[in-house]
């Protein structure tokens, strides 16, 4: 008998260390499984949407732009870099200077994209209903610099980061309680777009792209809200895209190019916004 309660107790020690015996809300390795990614996929969602309830958000403007343009300073101090590492001539350094040169000569856009997040949410938040609240990719570059300008004026921004095979940091200028990191792209996408009242556009790359012809595409289609786009600096994004080639090919309706704005300052931007939501007679 005294082994057969032994051997119990063993056992029920056994259990007690299993990896089954956990409650399933605090399984990692459950919610993990791919069976379970229905049950991720709606988490991804609820998390930031009843953040969002909680801080009274009911509008956002989405600012995207590239990681890569930064304040002068840094890319001044890159431009160095580079300068001393292709002293050599070896001709993958001689161009990796002649694109920091002209990453530096993009170096206003960073200055732009902070004083437009100044303006809107030094204009937007002064209720308890959070209107027009920023909200960027939360990593660096453009996305801080909006970031940046919401805290320069103590207002609540957004950031929603994601994870990418380089690690990326969120920007110290989110609000805390709204930074959010994601796994499914098409979620953090669908929370850029649920509640905006508007897409800027700085120069970027292939992400700004993406989310940039997303947005385009759903307004066309007529599947989201009507919301201003609006391309910061029309000498880049003219050569990027061309818009009108389309146009005159046939491959999109003349009436598709009105989708698209274009502003050169902050108050150009800002104007653009408040006209379209609130045009005058």
């Amino acid at each position: 008998m005294d082994a057969r309660m032994n051997e119990a107790e063993a056992n029920r020690e056994a259990i007690l260390h299993s990896p089954s015996y956990v409650l399933a809300e605090q399984d990692l390795a459950l919610l993990a499984r791919s069976e379970l990614r229905p049950v991720r996929l709606q988490l991804e969602l609820l998390k930031p949407e009843m953040a969002f309830h909680e801080h009274n958000i009911s509008s956002t403007i989405v600012v995207f732009g590239s990681t890569r343009i930064a304040e002068r300073a840094t890319l001044e101090a890159r431009l160095e870099a580079a300068r001393l590492a292709a002293a050599g001539g070896e001709p993958r350094a001689v161009r990796a200077v002649a694109k920091a040169e002209r990453l530096l000569a993009k170096a206003d856009n960073y200055d732009l994209a902070r004083e437009f997040g100044r303006l809107v949410s030094s204009r937007s938040q002064s209720s308890d209903s959070r209107e027009y609240v920023i909200v960027t990719g939360g990593g660096p570059g453009i996305m801080e610099a909006a970031n940046r300008g919401a805290y320069d004026v103590q207002a609540e921004s957004i950031g929603l980061n994601i994870t990418l095979p380089t690690e990326q940091i969120p920007n110290p200028y989110i609000t805390p309680d709204l930074c959010f990191q994601f796994h499914y792209f098409a979620l953090r996408k669908l929370h850029f777009l649920m509640r905006a009242q508007a897409l800027v556009v700085f120069p970027g790359g292939f992400g700004t792209l993406d989310e940039f012809f997303e947005t385009l595409t759903l307004r066309q289609m007529r599947r989201m809200q009507e919301i201003p786009v609006i391309m910061v600096n029309r000498k880049y994004w003219e050569q990027v895209v061309d818009l009108q080639f389309l146009a005159d090919e046939g491959m999109i309706e003349d009436e598709h190019l009105n989708l698209v704005s274009y502003a050169e300052t902050a108050d150009e931007i800002w104007s653009t916004i408040v006209n379209f939501h609130h045009p005058q007679p």
